[in-house]
């Protein structure tokens, strides 16, 4: 028979699935209103993001109960520290999106910027990696921190090349202005996002390896 320690530990991490799964289908709406259509269902995803941030106060909630009432040690103090952290950076993840989908509705030709300037490509990206974050802390799996580093290390040059070509082009063409400046804020946001993905990944190393690991130190520890 499963301990009170076991059965809240496992509580906690169905609830931290349930958030990660949640912010991944937030970034994707926002990956959809950025590269797509202007997006309608604004009150859906706002009832989603509800939804994440009730969920990343019982993710806390669960873990000071857990201190609180039992003497949780080795591998499930890890679990409980790395998790309250994970719950905020994923909170953090459904926040940006929600914001994406915001900067997206005053982006006039959407379309045309989109491929001038290989969003659809950085924005891809931030989907699989938030994908991968989730697939890596439900499985443990060291693999995907590093498929995750890399991840943010191609978005981080891929948005600045992008930002840095924006702002040549409003320069060059006062109409874009406007537009681009919201897509900038939104090139950023993605940005964020894949950093909320890569600190998850460290809070997963340090949960397999009881060490604190920087993603630009990682290939020096395989």
């Amino acid at each position: 028979m499963a301990s009170h320690l076991e059965l809240e530990i496992d509580k906690l991490k169905s609830v931290i699935i349930k958030i990660g799964e949640l912010a991944e289908g937030q970034v994707n709406e926002a990956v959809k209103a950025l590269l797509y259509e202007p997006f309608s269902e604004v009150k859906e995803v706002k009832k989603t993001e509800n939804k994440i941030d009730k969920l990343d106060v019982k993710i806390d909630d669960i873990c000071q109960g857990i201190f609180a009432l039992q003497q949780p040690v080795a591998s499930d103090l890890r679990f409980i520290i790395s998790s309250m952290q994970i719950g905020n950076e994923i909170e953090r993840i459904g926040d940006l999106a929600m914001s994406i989908i915001k900067q997206s509705k005053s982006i006039k030709e959407k379309h045309e910027l989109v491929s001038q300037f290989n969003i659809a490509e950085i924005a891809k990206d931030v989907e699989l990696i938030t994908s991968k974050m989730n697939q890596c802390f439900l499985a443990l799996d060291e693999a995907l921190i590093d498929d995750i580093f890399t991840l943010n290390t191609e978005v981080k040059q891929r948005s600045t090349e992008a930002i840095e070509n924006i702002i040549v082009e409003m320069k060059n063409n006062s109409k874009k202005v406007l537009s681009g400046t919201h897509l900038v804020i939104a090139l950023k946001h993605l940005e964020r996002i894949a950093d909320h993905n890569s600190n998850v990944a460290e809070s997963v190393y340090f949960m397999i390896n009881a060490k604190t690991i920087k993603h630009e130190k990682f290939s020096d520890k395989k």
